[in-house]
């Protein structure tokens, strides 16, 4: 397998300005682990999506657990003046959603994969607006990327970032970090298992449909333990965060 992506050193200035902002905001609480071997890829890492400060706080855990993925991310955030020319020269990975061109992102990530990259990406393709704040259903993005790579999925459950900023940031934005500086809220995230894709059967569709069943679960699994007393409404619910019912998994 060809090895040829370094991280560019932007990138990793930014990591190591996460863990000097995050905890600014929240107190974080990072377990579980990366097998060393996996850590410089190929990996996919597929996390639960519940606000939008997850990246930053992502970003944060994964350079304390000694990972520098390439996110995959909205295009219109690549179209920005300043944080776009960041996130190209960092090496991220555009989804263009709700084009003609979000095709494109599916092989420019296992090309990505087969560079040796960890990818990270939110199965969900959204912040999710399950009431109960469950993983929805997912996409089969990560599942067919796993097949075109080969490269391994590990979950990454997180839970809390939604008490650090609320879901329409970023209206609001100054009056929002004023009142997380003072709350800063604890903020979890789990490194789980390798999800088991093996064994699967049917057309490619229907694998990849199975598989993001799979990956779904692991991610449920992995979060149900970081939320003990919390299994179904959660403590603090955001008023700003709608609720769509047409992705709820049971």
């Amino acid at each position: 397998m060809e090895t040829s992506w370094r991280v560019p050193w932007l990138w990793r200035a930014l990591l190591l300005l996460s863990r000097v902002l995050v905890p600014m905001m929240c107190r974080l609480r990072v377990t579980g682990a990366v097998p060393a071997g996996l850590r410089r890829g190929p990996l996919i890492l597929a996390a639960n999506h519940v606000g939008p400060v997850d990246p930053i706080v992502m970003a944060a855990a994964c350079h304390r657990a000694g990972l520098a993925p390439r996110f995959m991310a909205t295009g219109g955030l690549f179209d920005a003046p300043i944080a776009g020319a960041a996130l190209r020269a960092s090496g991220h990975l555009r989804v263009d959603r709700n084009t003609d061109r979000v095709a494109d992102a599916l092989p420019a990530a296992a090309a990505a994969l087969r560079a040796g990259s960890v990818v990270l990406v939110y199965p969900e393709g959204r912040i999710g607006l399950d009431p109960w704040m469950w993983p929805e259903r997912g996409k089969t993005g990560v599942a067919r990327m796993a097949a075109l790579s080969g490269a391994p999925v590990l979950a990454v459950a997180q839970w809390g970032t939604h008490e650090v900023l609320p879901y329409t940031t970023p209206a609001r934005l100054i009056r929002s970090i004023l009142s997380t500086l003072v709350r800063r809220p604890v903020v979890h995230v789990h490194f789980g298992d390798l999800v088991d894709l093996s064994g699967l059967t049917g057309s490619p569709g229907a694998r990849a449909m199975r598989a993001t069943d799979r990956i779904i679960q692991a991610l449920t699994d992995t979060l149900a333990p970081l939320r003990p007393t919390e299994p179904r409404l959660p403590h603090h619910v955001d008023p700003t965060r709608p609720v769509d019912l047409s992705r709820t998994r049971r």
